[in-house]
C-alpha cells in the first residue's frame, strides 16, 4: 500500500452508503426468510455462517486475487466457472457494474476505464472490488476483508428489513462472526498469493447449492422487496 494512501480508503468501501448497490440485494436471506430458515437471531446467524464459509470464500478469494494484480478478464471467467446459477452470475455483474461506476468516481485510474471498455456487460462484482482496492492503494488482505464481509453484513441488513429484527441483535450477529470473517480473509489471500504464482485454479471454490437453487426460485418471484 503507497505510504500516502490515507487507511479511510478502506472504511469508505466498507461503509454501507458507499453507492456500490448492494443494499437492494439480501444475498439469498429474502428467499430463506420466505422458507423458514430464517426466522430470528440464531437462524440468521446460521445462515450467515454457511454464506460466508462458502460464497463468502469463494468472493473473497477472487477479490483478493484482483487486488494482488491478477488479469481481471481471467478472473472474471473463474468467477463465471465458480457460480452455476444464472440468476446469481446476473446480480454479480450487476453489482459489478455499479461497483466499477462507484470506483470510477471515487479513484479514476486506467485499468478501471480499460475494465469498463474491455467488459461492458460488466464483470462479477468481486473481482471488480479486487480493482477498486488495488487503485486505492489498499493490500490483498483488505479486499478478501471486504468480500467476507459483505457476504454477511448484506443478508444481516436485509433481516432486519424482512422480519423486523432487532438491528442491535443483527450487529451482534455480526460480531460474533467477526473472527470466522478474519480467518475465511486470510485463507482467501494464502489462496490469491498461490493463484498469482499457480494459476486461477489455486483459487477457492466452494459451492453453496441451497443459494444457487434459491435464486433461480426469487429471480421468478412476481414481486420481491430485494433484487437477489
Amino acid at each position: 500500500m503507497a505510504a500516502d494512501t490515507p487507511r479511510a480508503a478502506l472504511l469508505a468501501l466498507a461503509d454501507g452508503r458507499f453507492p456500490a448497490g448492494g443494499h437492494a440485494h439480501s444475498g439469498g436471506a429474502e428467499a430463506a426468510v420466505a422458507a423458514g430458515r430464517i426466522h430470528d437471531a440464531a437462524t440468521l446467524e446460521a445462515f450467515c455462517r454457511g454464506r460466508l464459509h462458502t460464497a463468502g470464500l469463494t468472493a473473497a478469494g477472487l477479490a483478493a486475487a484482483a487486488a494482488a494484480g491478477m488479469d481481471p478478464l481471467l478472473l472474471d471467467e473463474a468467477a463465471d466457472a465458480r457460480t452455476p446459477s444464472a440468476a446469481l452470475r446476473a446480480t454479480a455483474r450487476r453489482l459489478g457494474r455499479q461497483m466499477l461506476r462507484a470506483g470510477r468516481a471515487a479513484w479514476p485510474a486506467p485499468e478501471l476505464d480499460a475494465l469498463d471498455a474491455a467488459r461492458p456487460r460488466g464483470v462479477h462484482q468481486p473481482v471488480v472490488l479486487g480493482l477498486v482496492v488495488r487503485v486505492a492503494g489498499l493490500p490483498p488482505g483488505d479486499a478478501a476483508h471486504l468480500a467476507g464481509y459483505e457476504a454477511v453484513s448484506g443478508p444481516a441488513t436485509a433481516v432486519v428489513r424482512l422480519l423486523g429484527l432487532d438491528p442491535f441483535e443483527a450487529t451482534a450477529v455480526l460480531a460474533r462472526l467477526s473472527g470466522e470473517v478474519d480467518r475465511v480473509a486470510a485463507d482467501a489471500t494464502a489462496a490469491a498469493r498461490r493463484a498469482v504464482r499457480a494459476g486461477p485454479g489455486e483459487l477457492p471454490a466452494a459451492s453453496a447449492p441451497l443459494l444457487d437453487i434459491t435464486a433461480e426460485a426469487h429471480a421468478s418471484w412476481p414481486v420481491r422487496l430485494f433484487a437477489s
